[in-house]
C-alpha cells in the first residue's frame, strides 16, 4: 500500500489553492474542473470542490468540517514563514514556539479553517 495523498474538499476552490501555493510555493496542477494537487516531496495535497466530491455520493465529505485532523508540513525556516504568512492576515493559531520535544512549530488555520502545522526538526 503507498500513501498517495490526503484531500480538502472546500466550498472556495480558488482562494484555497491561492493560499496553498502562497504557504509552499509550489504551483498548483488542475488536471480537471474543481480538482486541483499540490505535489509536495513524498506527498500530494489534493483541493476539490465540493460539488465535485459529491460524485462519490451525496454528504460523503462537507467542506470546512474538520476539527479532528492537523496538516503538516515539515519545513527549514518556521520563521520566516510566519512573516510572509502574518503579513497576509493569515489567522495565526500559535506563533512559534519551541515545543517540549524540540520541534520548533507554527499553527496557522487555512482560509477553511483548517489547521496547519509548519514545524521544524532540531539541528543536529
Amino acid at each position: 500500500m503507498k500513501f498517495a495523498s490526503v484531500r480538502i474538499v472546500t466550498r472556495d476552490l480558488d482562494r484555497l489553492i491561492e493560499f496553498y501555493q502562497r504557504l509552499s510555493g509550489i504551483e498548483a496542477a488542475r488536471p480537471a474542473d474543481g480538482f486541483a494537487e499540490l505535489r509536495f516531496e513524498g506527498a500530494t495535497l489534493a483541493i476539490s470542490s465540493e460539488r465535485l466530491v459529491e460524485l462519490f455520493n451525496a454528504g460523503a465529505a462537507t467542506a470546512a468540517a474538520n476539527h479532528s485532523a492537523i496538516l503538516e508540513l515539515e519545513v527549514e525556516d518556521v520563521d520566516a514563514i510566519f512573516e510572509r504568512m502574518n503579513a497576509f492576515g493569515t489567522n495565526i493559531a500559535m506563533a512559534p514556539t519551541l515545543m517540549p520535544w524540540g520541534n520548533r512549530s507554527l499553527l496557522l488555520r487555512d482560509p477553511d479553517g483548517n489547521l496547519v502545522n509548519l514545524f521544524s526538526r532540531p539541528r543536529r
